[in-house]
């Protein structure tokens, strides 16, 4: 992966995380959740949650695995990988991302815990950096829930 790509994406999530909102706007043709985009208890849009997940809140970046190149492999996507960047300063970055694909071991209450209230993991403790602080409303959470356990 480029220097240039991995400054954007570190930047992107470290920047944009603490001000994802209710107030994220809808991607063209979204509408509200129907009773037909209901997964596993929590009534979410999974086109609107595809959205926000690839073009806001850009898990997809973290969560995949990538190739030696450093491009995400096509079917690999959210199955976790390694972290692509690290910052140059001393740190306790976490090394791995793990796989958010379906969410597995995270309950509904939990996901929507971790997407609301600043990345509080499914054992009740923070998760470690670069996961970013989402303060997401409870129907983008309930979005984001419902496409990452369609995958």
């Amino acid at each position: 992966m480029s220097t240039v790509r991995v400054l954007a994406v570190s930047a992107a999530l470290l920047v944009t995380s603490p001000f994802l909102t209710a107030q994220s706007p809808r991607p063209e043709g979204s509408q509200a959740p129907s009773a037909s985009s209901q997964v596993a208890g929590i009534a979410g849009n999974v086109e609107r949650g595809r959205y926000l997940v690839e073009h806001v809140a850009m898990c997809n970046e973290c969560h995949s695995t990538r190739d030696a190149s450093g491009e995400i492999i096509p079917g690999r996507e959210y199955m976790g990988g390694n972290i692509p960047f690290t910052p140059p300063w001393p740190n306790d970055w976490a090394a791995v991302a793990p796989r958010n694909a379906g969410l597995p071991g995270y309950s509904d209450a939990a996901a929507m815990r971790l997407l609301t209230e600043g990345a509080i993991g499914r054992l009740g403790t923070r998760l470690r950096a670069p996961m970013p602080r989402f303060r997401m409303s409870q129907q983008d959470a309930a979005d984001v829930i419902a496409f990452l356990r369609s995958r």
